[in-house]
């Protein structure tokens, strides 16, 4: 009875995994798109970095279906500008929320 109730719960954990396929989270439809999703973020935040003027550490970035949302916190309105240019111009960038805010 044991292995019956094993064999039986085993199964429906296959069937349970197999059904799910690979469970994509964040409203994304496929798994691609997120793999896409994190190469955007991926190459806005190397982009960030490499800019003198933007604080990489102090902007956060998500991106979602390809579109880029930053958060956190500028030294100047200049900043935050060159910040949403710099997103703009990354390859896939369907569109960016620019929600940083200026730090008095």
């Amino acid at each position: 009875m044991k292995y019956a109730r094993a064999i039986a719960f085993a199964t429906l954990a296959g069937i349970t995994i197999i059904g799910s396929g690979c469970a994509v989270g964040r409203g994304q439809e496929t798994a691609g798109a997120y793999i896409d999703d994190a190469a955007i973020t991926t190459a806005v935040k190397a982009k960030f970095v490499e800019d003198k003027t933007v604080s990489a550490m102090s902007i956060s970035v998500e991106t979602l279906n390809g579109t880029v949302q930053l958060s956190g916190f500028a030294k100047s309105n200049a900043e935050k500008m060159q910040a949403e240019n710099i997103a703009r111009g990354v390859k896939n960038v369907k569109s960016v929320r620019n929600d940083i805010a200026i730090r008095p």
